[in-house]
């Protein structure tokens, strides 16, 4: 079996082994990584700007991390917080109740991914309220569980075939000014956005049967959506009138990417009643949490919460690595350094190139928006591939997102070298270069 695999290269590994919905955006096999750069099996290297989605914002294979995996793997791998407690998992808890942006007396539970620190967060809201219903918003992201995908957005290709979800989910718009869905401009509107929630309570639920509303602060899979100040106090004041529990999903906001720990500190007073982590909570280990008021937190049964492998010692030992360098290197703070230079240079690009429709960042989460005609918006998801494919063949590593596949995002860690930072934004420019004139190239030679 060995010789016959062998035989064959990755992409026809790829083929025969791996579902084909199992998405893979760049083809090579990556072998080794430091920090911000890659190596393929070839030997190539390549600049991280993805971060495995969100998941590396301390880098890939931190050396303190690695010492603390390393160091707890010859203590203890795994016993199950149902069996017996561990001290790993108590002190990630006590680290994250300490951490997290909420007032008064917290508690936290641990999971194993993203989707499930959301539904976890979802069956605390029901178990507090006696309530059912879940509000979230268009162009959202949650997870790819059942109940991740009902408060999903995107249709394809998450959630295509795959039904029927959980019910007594109610979605609605979220404030993505450049594409505002009451068509009004920013500055100019009545908020309209906030107004829609009020509207959802008269035509879609009644807020008496509403337990949650979950909101990413900077939408991620949605292509790197960031609200107007004034949107999420808005709405966190209409969860308080309505007794709604207000769920912050910081999954991939969360760990310094924003310029602060974590988004809602953008914020004076959000105060959110639950925060969901993950991602970079980890540093590559599957690992995530769910944070909260105690009281909204003790609302379950005895039993009610928890699963086989969450807050596996290995992985709570590198959060608490993560958290430790997150505040004695002050990462979010060179977040905010990277997100300036990387919205400089595509701001210029933008003056360039009117096919780059708009450029959105918080810190250090930074993508731009790609369309064929800045006056109508049309999305441009054919120049977000090319732009992709030739980073990757230059030997940068980035991602597309976006309801309709046009936005670039870009995650880059946060220990990356400024000379390694200038070395990514030079490939990137190039890429871009090179698209837009092979795209104006076509245009002209059409008949």
């Amino acid at each position: 079996m060995g010789n016959h695999t062998a035989s064959l290269n990755a992409k026809e590994r790829r083929e025969k082994f791996v579902p084909k919905g199992v998405s893979t955006q760049h083809p090579f096999i990556i072998t080794r990584a430091q920090g911000a750069w890659m190596w393929d099996e070839n030997g190539k290297a390549y600049l991280d700007f993805a971060g495995g989605i969100g998941c590396l914002n301390v880098g890939s294979a931190h050396p303190e991390v690695v010492a603390a995996v390393q160091e707890q793997a010859e203590k203890l791998l795994h016993t199950c917080i149902h069996v017996t407690l561990n001290e790993p998992y108590l002190a990630l808890v006590e680290q994250l109740c300490r951490i997290a942006p909420i007032s008064g007396e917290k508690k936290a539970l641990l999971a194993n991914s993203g989707a499930e620190a959301v539904e976890n967060a979802v069956k605390i809201a029901r178990s507090f309220t006696e309530r059912q219903a879940v509000l979230v918003f268009e162009n959202a992201f949650h997870g790819r569980t059942n109940l991740g995908l009902a408060l999903t957005s995107k249709i394809v290709p998450y959630k295509a075939g795959f039904g029927p979800f959980t019910p007594e989910v109610y979605r609605i718009p979220y404030a993505y000014c450049y594409r505002c869905p009451f068509g009004k401009t920013y500055g100019k509107c009545a908020y309209e956005c906030v107004d829609a929630v009020y509207h959802a309570f008269e035509t879609y639920v009644d807020p008496r049967s509403v337990a949650a509303m979950v909101v990413e602060p900077v939408q991620g899979e949605g292509g790197f959506i960031v609200p107007p100040p004034e949107y999420l106090p808005a709405i966190r004041q209409i969860c308080r009138e309505k007794g709604i529990i207000f769920i912050v999903d910081e999954v991939q906001t969360g760990f310094g990417r924003t310029g602060e720990l974590f988004s809602v500190q953008h914020y004076e007073s959000l105060d959110p009643d639950l925060i969901t982590m993950a991602k970079s909570l980890g540093a590559g280990l599957p690992i995530s949490a769910v944070v909260g008021k105690a009281d909204i937190m003790d609302a379950t049964v005895v039993g009610g919460l928890g699963g086989t492998f969450g807050g596996n010692p290995l992985a709570a030992a590198a959060a608490l690595k993560v958290i430790e360098l997150m505040e004695r290197d002050d990462l979010p703070a060179r977040a905010r350094i990277i997100g300036q230079r990387m919205t400089t240079v595509l701001k210029e690009l933008q003056r360039k190139y009117p096919a780059i429709g708009d450029v959105r960042a918080q810190g250090a989460m930074v993508a731009f928006e790609l369309v064929k005609d800045p006056a109508q918006k049309n999305p441009f998801p054919e120049m977000c591939s090319a732009i992709v494919q030739k980073c990757g063949e230059k030997g940068l590593i980035l991602l597309k997102a976006g309801i309709y596949d046009n936005v670039v995002r870009m995650l880059v860690p946060l220990v990356i070298s400024e000379d390694d930072l200038e070395t990514g934004l030079s490939i990137l420019v190039e890429a871009i270069d090179e698209a837009m004139a092979e795209w104006q190239g076509n245009m002209n030679t059409l008949p």
